[in-house]
């Protein structure tokens, strides 16, 4: 796996299941990312955590991303689903409350020690090991550069690093100055994430950081095509025009049966945002309750037969 010269999908827990990584993919993404992966939920079987491993070929390469806070558990909990994936990715960025509860995601860059033995214990595996960070808890504490030279150290392959602290979640604007610093600090490869919407942002990023690859989060969101006007802006120079509503519905649904109801119903919301009348629209959806009863609204209003 080579970490440079890519565009990821990131990792979002209830939205980059299979079908629409397979998506991102057909549209240009170079690798994509499971959700989230408890590994004590993990080792104990947990079947809607096994359902959460599950991808297809369509997609590789595909990391798997894991997240939890007892090292005596990361070591089998990787070993578990090394065979099946490309990399193994663990989160040391996830802001959620429920998260942090545990002692995991975003409140690990609290304990630098806690991050070592993680990683560490991950490098049981023979496949390629990355980390997901944020920018540090707060602005007081930005230690993106300690973290990401502490998992260089213990054997981590490539830096994911999200441009937020932990008590912005995803609200405000990304830092890419934090991402700059941390690839000025470590030899491995250095993907930027946070605040790429467009083509042009994600230009802008990879100028401005000097990061080796960019990772594309809610940017991708009912927009799949955002990779591959990224990557037609940075090979000529020009923009792709964005996709218009019809475009985007039309996409939508030739793959919405592969989303259970409440799956569907959660994407077909996000692949109307932005456009004229979609708070109206948003609303109506979000009260159907049958899945012809999305599609006809969808159909209608993008003018499709």
């Amino acid at each position: 796996m080579n970490f440079k010269k890519k565009l990821f999908l990131a990792p979002m827990a209830g939205v980059t299941n299979v079908p629409f990584r397979e998506l991102c993919r057909n549209y240009g993404a170079d690798a994509v990312v499971t959700e989230m992966i408890s590994i004590n939920a993990l080792i104990r079987n947990s079947k809607p955590t096994l359902k959460l491993l599950q991808h297809s070929k369509e997609e590789s390469p595909v990391g798997v991303q894991l997240f939890g806070g007892k090292p005596e558990f990361v070591s089998k909990a990787a070993k578990m689903v090394e065979k099946d994936f490309d990399w193994v990715d663990f989160n040391f960025g996830c802001p959620a409350k429920k998260i942090l509860k545990q002692g995991a995601g975003s409140a690990l860059m609290k304990r630098p020690a806690r991050v070592k033995e993680i990683v560490e214990a991950l490098r049981v595996v023979n496949k390629p090991v990355t980390v997901k960070i944020r920018s540090g808890w707060d602005k007081a504490s930005i230690n993106a550069v300690e973290i990401a030279q502490i998992s260089q150290d213990a054997g981590a392959d490539a830096i994911f690093i999200h441009a937020r602290t932990t008590s912005q979640g995803y609200s405000g604007k990304a830092d890419w100055n934090v991402i700059k610093n941390v690839k000025k600090a470590v030899k491995i490869p250095v993907i930027g994430n946070g605040d790429v919407f467009s083509a042009l942002d994600a230009m802008s990023m990879y100028y401005e950081t000097k990061c080796d690859s960019v990772m594309v989060g809610r940017g991708a969101l009912g927009n799949p095509f955002i990779f591959k006007e990224i990557k037609k802006l940075l090979k000529t120079g020009k923009e792709i025009k964005p996709a218009n509503l019809g475009e985007r519905i039309k996409v939508f649904l030739t793959i919405q049966q592969r989303f259970n109801f409440n799956d569907m119903k959660a994407q077909a919301l996000y692949f109307i945002k932005d456009f004229k009348d979609a708070a109206s629209l948003r609303m109506k959806i979000s009260r159907m309750k049958a899945r012809p009863d999305i599609v006809n609204a969808l159909k209608i209003v993008s003018n499709i037969k």
